[in-house]
């Protein structure tokens, strides 16, 4: 059977994508054009020029998917009164990323992981997300999400 996609191409796009949030910490510090940055992130790594694409950010609730660009970037980058509870995710800003994927389902058109990736800041301390990723290749076989839905995990009263 021919897959379309494979374990190493998606895990190695996970810590692009982790890197990539990284870097617009960095952006940030060094007092950048973070809202460039952050556009060019979600261009190379969301597929919202392709198609529809199904973005549940982890800190979102009003409104609590991000259904274009302009939704993406702020919940990265913040700024943007439309959204004022987005005060910018990779901001913090975020020195080192690790995954650890519980699953991986691929076929010709999409592939989806889910498990949990960790983001540790300059002071050591680990923020745990749970994640789900999809994946598509664009017609310049390109891999992008077409689905990303990440949450803090449950927490009992």
């Amino acid at each position: 059977m021919n897959e379309q996609f494979n374990k190493e191409e998606i895990f190695k796009r996970h810590y692009d994508w982790g890197n990539a949030i990284i870097a617009l910490g960095k952006v940030f510090t060094e007092k950048g054009d973070i809202v460039k940055a952050a556009e060019e992130l979600v261009d190379s790594f969301y597929g919202y020029d392709e198609g529809t694409v199904l973005f549940k950010p982890t800190k979102a609730t009003t409104p609590q998917f991000r259904s274009n660009k302009e939704e993406a970037v702020s919940y990265f980058v913040g700024g943007n009164e439309k959204f004022p509870e987005d005060l910018g995710f990779a901001l913090q800003p975020w020195v080192k990323v690790r995954f650890e994927n519980h699953g991986f389902i691929a076929n010709f058109k999409q592939a989806i992981t889910m498990g949990n990736y960790f983001f540790i800041d300059a002071n050591g301390a680990e923020t745990k997300v749970e994640y789900t990723m999809g994946f598509f290749k664009t017609k310049n076989n390109l891999l992008k999400l077409n689905l990303h839905h990440s949450s803090f995990p449950f927490k009992p009263e």
